[in-house]
Parts: structure tokens; sequence; C-alpha cells
């Protein structure tokens, strides 16, 4: 006689199946491949875009990159390079910078600073035609 626990594990299985079979039904269909493939595509790319378009503020903008990159992993073999030469890339700079004194550290840490705040600067100038250093100048004197 089966289990509470055995039946749990053979619903959760079902849905599992059923979760991930969906790609393959759809590319059953008649133009279902080029359909999914099309969607994949419009998903990740405004992913990635909308990630990139974060980064420089606060907030998950890398994390919405490679949450893209992952989605456009799915159904696309060169996507899945870059999302594993991505993922090297960030953990050797983790690592290296991990390994360093206190003095790289920081100065890594200002430039990422300045750099977020060049584009943050040249994003408001561009967009509103905000200038913050003439805002900052005019309100110290």
């Amino acid at each position: 006689m089966a289990t509470a626990d055995d039946r749990r594990a053979d619903r959760e299985q079902g849905m599992w199946s059923v979760v991930l079979g969906w790609r393959e039904r759809v590319r059953a269909r008649p133009g279902g491949r080029l359909t999914l493939k099309i969607l994949i595509g419009v998903i990740g790319a405004a992913l990635v875009i909308g990630g990139l378009i974060m980064v420089p503020f606060p907030g998950p903008g890398w994390l919405v990159v490679f949450a893209g990159l992952a989605v456009l992993a799915t159904e696309f073999a060169w996507a899945s390079r870059v999302l594993d030469f991505a993922k090297d890339k960030v953990t050797a700079t983790t690592d290296w910078l991990i390994r360093q004194n206190w003095a790289v550290r920081i100065v890594a840490g200002t430039l990422t600073l300045a750099l977020a705040a060049v584009i943050v600067w040249g994003a408001l100038k561009l967009t509103t035609g905000i200038d913050l250093l003439q805002e900052a100048r005019d309100l110290l004197g």
C-alpha cells in the first residue's frame, strides 16, 4: 500500500512532467517551434535590455541580465555560451577581489561608484536635461 509521501511524490512528479512537457507540446504543433523561439527571444531580450538599463541604478540590474540570458539559453545555444562565459568572468573577478587587500577593494568600490555616478548623471542630462553638477553648484552658492 502506498504511503502519503509516495502519493505526494507521484503528484509532484506528475506536475513537473506537465510543466516541463509544455515546450514539447508547443513544438509538436505546426509553427510551434518558430513561435516558441520568437516568444523566448522577445522575453529574454526584454529582460536583458531592462537589466542593462537598471545596472547603474540601485537594484537587481545584473541579476535581471543573467535571468534574461538564462531564458534565452533555453532556446539559443549562443545565449548558453554567453551565460557560461559571463558566469566564469564574474566568478573569477569576485575571487580575485576577495584575495586582494582592503586598499584594492576600496579603490575598486570607489571606481565602481564613480562610474555609476557618471552613468546616472549622463542618463539624467540626456533624458531630462537636468545637470546634477550645475544644480549642486547652484545650491552651494
